[in-house]
């Protein structure tokens, strides 16, 4: 017979699932873990803003350097920023607690609009945040030409 804490049974805080809630995940999906090589860069996250001026993209990459990050433009109008993660060198001295930090590569696409300037693409990477600039053309809104009614 086991004894219930109804108390706990109600109380979603009590649960250790807000401490780690993807520790369920890494048992199932190996790559979540970050226990290998091939562990999916799960942070290259990415926001996309348009301002009037342009489409702005801005990703975390923490502890990316300048030469581990491509940015292109292919087929013409998809932007895709890829790039890799080196995993942090062990020595056997050590002894690890946690592992958290991702390792592996990342690959994002975005299709673009077809107001934008993909000749003038220029990208950035400051204190650990990818930011690329995409100019957009201006639209030029049709003329209308008032017609005269006779009669």
């Amino acid at each position: 017979m086991s004894i219930v804490r109804w108390s706990n049974a109600f109380d979603p805080f009590s649960l250790d699932l807000w401490a780690e809630p993807f520790d369920a995940f890494r048992s199932i999906l190996p790559a979540a873990s970050g226990n290998h090589d091939t562990a999916a860069f799960v942070n290259a996250r990415m926001d996309w803003k348009e301002t009037p001026e342009a489409h702005v993209f801005k990703a975390d990459l923490p502890g990316v350097k300048k030469e581990e990050v491509k940015v292109e433009v292919e087929d013409g109008n998809v932007l895709v920023v890829s790039g890799e993660r080196s995993r942090e060198k062990e020595d056997k001295n050590d002894k690890w607690h946690r592992v958290e930090h991702s390792s592996g590569k990342f690959v994002r696409r975005f299709r673009l609009p077809e107001n934008a300037k993909v000749e003038e693409v220029k990208a950035g990477l400051e204190n650990g945040v990818l930011t690329v600039t995409v100019p957009k053309a201006e639209v030029k809104k049709p003329e209308a030409k008032a017609i005269e009614i006779s009669g």
